[in-house]
């Protein structure tokens, strides 16, 4: 799968834009991470800038590429899981692993708040939506991650609790990248 072969594909899910409600779809299994990645302007200037350039998701080990940076709603992304999630620091893109394509479906731009929520698309091993913000409040930056998903193949079915511990592993990957990044 290349990123050309994106734009055809559809969402693997009905529930477009869930992650900005609280309430879980039904028969999705939600996740809400968030983490304290620092203080200040320039903390919160250069997570924002590090998850908008995609540099978060490479920095926690899932190689990606887009049709935009920084992400635009209709942006299409492809990631792959696999070597990178194991290998902490894979500086290279690589063909290997499992293709992950998304579409970008909300971009959030406030004063306190930015970052963007991707849908998942047809060859997705789940089917959902995940939301990745950069916010700042009295109590400092945080990275916050919210994700609705379910299984989308019999593989991912058959694993279980295995993916939704996954997804967890690679938010708080996410979240230590963040930090890493913007301090």
């Amino acid at each position: 799968m290349k990123l050309e072969d994106l734009a055809g594909l559809r969402f693997t899910y009905d529930e477009v834009g869930c992650t900005q409600y609280d309430e879980t779809p039904e028969g999705f299994h939600r996740l809400e991470y968030r983490q304290r990645i620092g203080d200040g302007d320039e903390v919160f200037q250069r997570a924002a800038d590090a998850l908008l350039t995609w540099r978060m998701h490479r920095a926690a080990g899932i190689p990606v590429t887009a049709t935009a940076t920084p992400p635009q709603v209709g942006t299409d992304s492809l990631g792959r899981l696999g070597p990178g999630m194991l290998i902490r620091r894979l500086r290279t893109q690589t063909q290997l692993g499992l293709p992950v394509p998304c579409r970008v479906v909300r971009v959030v731009n406030e004063p306190d708040r930015i970052g963007f929520a991707y849908g998942t698309l047809e060859g997705h091993p789940e089917a959902g939506e995940e939301s990745f913000l950069v916010t700042r409040d009295q109590d400092g930056v945080y990275a916050a991650i919210r994700a609705y998903s379910r299984p989308a193949t019999w593989y991912t079915h058959l694993a279980g609790p295995i993916t939704r511990k996954a997804q967890h592993y690679a938010a708080t990957r996410y979240a230590a990248a963040l930090r890493r990044l913007a301090t």
